[in-house]
């Protein structure tokens, strides 16, 4: 039976999880009169049921930005209030001249296609983790990069942008610290030390451009897509995100080599391979590897990458290779928070309410480049303050029903701009995981973080909005 004072320190430490910081209490507040406004006011040009989308756009919004609520929590509202408001099963008739969805097809959104691919490849994530495939392949992939301390910090961004194509991006970072927490302890020199430290954030952000379930972003573009019908498959975004993925990696590399990495240094990396031969690791490298290659070689066979990415989960469960307590691990709450984004943008395209955005602004007098400066630069700005997923959530579904209505404007361009920009947001140690992961090393300054973050974020997403296009353009991708 617990003390008096133990029950008095958990009813403390109770209260200081439950209680909101002051942004969190004023996002809640404005959130709250942002979404009453469009009910109680009318909006000139806009349906009712398009002023109610509005309303849930702009709850979602502060809600995202603030984090009043968890992210995944502002996701699931969304669905709850769409079905609520603007379905064909409302609570109350949603009206106007658009005819309503129904109910399901906004509970769809938690069973979209890009879910399913994306579990699939949460699925192998994790059973990379456990039977340590991830480890000994960094183990292998090391060897040809030892000595140069240069060269091997070269070979670890490989490694890790590698494995965070195919791993979300914080069990990469994760999985790499504890393959370099001994190297770092034996370096002496702090601007060595902070550069090691960065080169994993860095890798693993860029890293998961380059695969649709690489990065949430990349699900929620490819989600709004196919919301209209648009159909890009895996090979097509590698073939898209790969070389500006490699391009960054480089020039990150090369920039840590100049401010932080002597020329002369060494490092001496000794890491044993311990490889898993049961026979459940045997399947698990098989199903992974067939699922790889039956995603990469999606062309020759015409199988949706979608229906591939629910191959592993049925073959692990089925054979035993993974059970029920491995799928209780797997990151439910990233599914659900690209869930609400694919919902978010079906919402306001059935409301009318992307036909009204459109309409309120002059797009129409922006250039094509203009318009992916302006879209890219904002999901950048956005990234780096609250979560990718949560600014690619707010960004993408407007950009997608924009890009539709502009003539002049590539749909997909534009949705792959907006997700790979906010994937570039990485100059704060609260802008993504990754960076949080390696901030507390110690090893890092914020200072540092920043300047690093955003020369190569600003770099790259330069470079994704003006070069990327006309080349896309010139290999007939887009």
């Amino acid at each position: 039976m617990s003390t008096p004072v133990t029950d008095a320190s958990a009813r403390t430490r109770h209260r200081k999880r439950s209680s909101l910081s002051r942004t969190q209490l004023t996002g809640l507040v404005a959130g709250l009169l942002a979404f009453a406004f469009p009910l109680v006011v009318d909006i000139p040009g806009l349906d009712e049921p398009g002023e109610r989308m509005l309303a849930i756009f702009l709850l979602a919004i502060l809600f995202w930005v603030t984090e009043a609520i968890p992210l995944v929590a502002t996701a699931v509202l969304i669905i709850f209030l769409q079905v609520l408001m603007v379905s064909s099963g409302a609570i109350i008739d949603p009206g106007g001249s658009v005819e309503a969805l129904p109910a399901a097809d906004y509970f769809a959104a938690l069973a979209n296609p890009v879910i399913i691919l994306f579990l699939g490849g949460f699925m192998i994530a994790e059973g990379a983790e456990k039977y340590r495939l991830d480890r000994n392949i960094a183990a292998v992939m090391l060897k040809p990069f030892a000595g140069s301390i240069r060269i091997t910090i070269l070979g670890l961004m490989i490694i890790t942008a590698l494995l965070s194509m195919f791993m979300s991006n914080t069990a990469t970072t994760a999985t790499m610290f504890a393959v370099i927490m001994p190297i770092i302890a034996g370096l002496k020199d702090p601007k060595s030390k902070a550069g090691l430290a960065l080169s994993i954030p860095l890798a693993a952000n860029v890293g998961g451009v380059g695969t649709p379930v690489g990065t949430p972003p990349n699900a929620i573009a490819l989600g709004a897509l196919e919301e209209r019908g648009i159909h890009v498959s895996f090979v097509d975004w590698m073939i898209i995100a790969v070389p500006l993925m490699l391009v960054v990696l480089v020039a990150s590399w090369l920039l840590l080599s100049a401010l932080f990495l002597p020329k002369e240094g060494k490092i001496e990396v000794e890491l044993g391979k311990n490889w898993d031969r049961s026979r459940n690791a045997r399947l698990f490298y098989i199903i992974t590897a067939l699922t790889i290659l039956l995603w990469m070689t999606e062309p020759l066979h015409g199988v949706s990458s979608n229906i591939v990415g629910f191959f592993p989960v049925v073959a692990l469960l089925a054979l035993r290779v993974m059970e029920g307590s491995d799928i209780k691990r797997l990151d439910w709450p990233v599914l659900w928070l690209v869930s609400g984004g694919i919902a978010l943008g079906t919402g306001v395209g059935a409301t009318g309410l992307d036909v009204w955005m459109v309409e309120s602004i002059p797009w129409e007098s922006f250039s094509p480049t203009l318009l992916l400066f302006v879209f890219g630069m904002i999901g950048l700005g956005l990234a780096n303050v609250i979560s990718h997923s949560a600014a690619a959530n707010l960004l993408v579904p407007l950009a997608v029903s924009l890009a539709i209505s502009l003539e002049s404007t590539n749909v997909i361009v534009l949705a792959v701009v907006v997700a790979v920009a906010t994937s570039f947001g990485m100059s704060l140690p609260i802008s993504t995981p990754p960076n949080a992961i390696a901030y507390s090393t110690g090893e890092i300054s914020v200072k540092n973080m920043a300047i690093v973050g955003v020369i190569v974020g600003l770099g790259a997403t330069l470079l994704l909005i003006f070069a990327m296009p006309p080349l896309w353009e010139l290999m007939g991708l887009v």
